[in-house]
């Protein structure tokens, strides 16, 4: 069975890079994307971004991360990163990586099972 683990969560302050983990274990992810998605303090869970395994092609950034994330993926390693950078106050959340068994990626969380426990990132100034 299928289980993610977040990783790199911290509490920074506006600008420079910090890097997000997802690790898989429990199953080849050879057939699934992995999408990272946030959940800022009273709001709804929001697509970040996501990237299709087997080849490493991103499907998508959200509008507001687009030019500042990037997202990649170690296929040996089962691990998916989130590259931060410029990071924003607005950037505050609890992120979280989820696995869809498909070949196409999307940004609606409610096509994703399973789900990591979250990594929690904080951009104070």
């Amino acid at each position: 069975q299928l289980q993610l683990v977040e990783s790199g969560g911290a509490s920074v302050q506006p600008g420079g890079s910090l890097t997000l983990s997802c690790g898989a274990s429990g199953s080849t992810l050879e057939h699934y994307v992995i999408g990272w998605f946030r959940q800022a303090p009273g709001k709804e869970r929001e697509g970040v971004s996501c990237i299709l395994i087997s080849d490493g092609s991103t499907e998508y950034y959200s509008d507001y991360v687009k030019a500042r994330f990037t997202i990649s993926r170690d296929h040996a390693k089962s691990t998916v990163y989130l590259q931060m950078s410029d990071r924003e106050a607005e950037d505050t959340g609890v992120y979280y990586c989820a696995a869809a068994s498909s070949w196409y990626c999307s940004s609606l969380a409610d096509t994703f099972n399973p789900w990591g426990k979250g990594t929690q990132v904080t951009v104070w100034s």
